[in-house]
């Protein structure tokens, strides 16, 4: 049995046995307290006589047999289990690392046992239903799951952010994205999408970036910008309603006050580039440069960071920017007909200074327009003969978008750093444990 089976007055008088770790320990001269954890990080209120208990440790693994009972002092809900019977499995090492109060770097150094902490369960927990939501909201909507491949020959959000790889003597990356793949199998299966890890050599320490992170993304065929701001509004809509519904306790345990979401029934907000670049010099942001030196932002400016945390800063509800340069987007995006220069892109920005959840936008079909961008871009037109070929046999009017889903888990539990987001962290500085 899991103790939350057991926490209902249905089982008040009854015994039980449980199996986990043992959470806290709390030795008196007539009692001895044993928090016992299981498996899903719920925790229950043991009491045995003291002399029942010997060389126990914090962590050993146990079994414990016992009669329900009602205590308005015991924790997790006034019910508690009077011992009747423990098993050890394995006594823990009495110098286990993780105390009360650690510092984030040896939480990191020590994370696989700081997820045994409630709130890295709990976040846990909260980050399966983020999973699983979005999973369900696209079969709902009839879109086909596709696996496509982590090992792959070019670039798509540029070479300088590659992790090379010796593949039996050539030369290969690590996919930084599935997007050109996703948009081989629209034409043989309609709107696709796919969850993987992308990976990114960004030598870059902010709160919002990671090496490896999980990686929504989807692409259709026969859409429009409209289209895909919809989607993605309706995707992320669901995904939040569902798991605030399934997840209450997760997160009352964090102290996350659900009432800021309120705002997710409304349409989200929508501006474009233009207006973006308009408030920030209206709010006199100035952009950092390479030598240390700040100047005012100025249109062809792309966004990061600390410009998307000014423009969301007092929001509460998400914000579409439409309509970027040509230039500050990969070579795939599809130019703006009746306005050159500009793209037919969006990045979707997280309220209250959260900053880009997702970016997307329509791709660019026509085929002469694409093998010269892919050349500008100093990349190698043989890298990407299939992908062109897409445009030589039956080209339509596509578009999709990718969403990290730490990003989106950051802005959902106010997480201050994204490493808290995901259960092994990736960074410029850490590939262990």
């Amino acid at each position: 049995m899991r103790i939350r089976d057991i926490l209902s007055a249905d089982y008040i008088g009854k015994e039980v046995t449980l199996r986990g770790w043992v959470y806290r320990l709390r030795k008196q001269k007539g009692n001895t307290f044993v928090l016992l954890r299981d498996d899903r990080g719920s925790v229950i209120q043991c009491v045995f006589p003291s002399t029942r208990i010997d060389n126990i440790t914090r962590e050993s693994s146990v079994e414990i047999s016992g009669i329900v009972k009602e205590d308005a002092r015991a924790p997790e809900g006034g019910i508690e289990i009077s011992g009747t019977d423990l098993k050890i499995f394995q006594v823990s090492d009495k110098d286990y690392p993780l105390g009360e109060y650690q510092s984030a770097e040896l939480l990191l150094d020590y994370r696989h046992l700081a997820l045994r902490t409630r709130k890295m369960i709990e976040i846990a927990k909260i980050r399966a239903s983020i999973f699983k939501f979005l999973r369900q909201w696209f079969s709902d909507n009839e879109w086909m799951e596709v696996t496509p491949p982590l090992i792959v020959k070019g670039s798509v959000e540029g070479g300088s952010t590659l992790f090379k790889l010796n593949y039996f003597g050539d030369v290969a990356f690590l996919s930084q994205s599935a997007q050109l793949y996703l948009e081989a199998m629209i034409f043989s299966l309609g709107p696709v999408w796919s969850l993987t890890s992308s990976f990114r050599a960004e030598r870059s320490r902010t709160i919002r970036h990671l090496a490896e992170f999980s990686h929504l993304e989807c692409e259709s065929p026969w859409v429009t910008l409209p289209d895909l701001l919809q989607i993605q509004e309706n995707l992320v809509r669901y995904t939040i309603d569902k798991t605030i519904k399934e997840r209450k306790d997760s997160l009352k345990f964090l102290e996350i006050d659900t009432n800021r979401f309120r705002g997710l029934a409304e349409p989200f907000h929508k501006i474009t580039y233009d207006q973006a670049i308009e408030k920030l010099i209206s709010l006199d942001f100035k952009m950092a440069e390479d030598d240390g030196k700040s100047r005012m932002i100025r249109w062809g400016d792309d966004l990061n960071i600390d410009s998307e945390r000014e423009l969301t800063r007092q929001m509460l509800t998400p914000l579409f920017i439409t309509g970027y340069p040509t230039e500050v987007k990969p070579f795939y995006v599809k130019e703006n007909p009746v306005r050159f220069g500009t793209s037919l892109t969006f990045d979707l920005l997280g309220p209250q200074g959260y900053g880009e959840v997702s970016s997307g936008g329509m791709r660019e079909d026509h085929l002469p327009t694409l093998s010269s961008r892919i050349k500008q871009a100093g990349l190698n037109p043989v890298d990407y003969g299939w992908y062109l070929d897409l445009r030589k046999y039956g080209s339509v009017e596509h578009g999709g978008f990718g969403m990290g889903i730490e990003r989106l888990l950051r802005w959902f539990l106010g997480i201050e750093d994204i490493k808290d987001s995901v259960l092994f962290p990736r960074t410029m500085s850490r590939s262990s444990p």
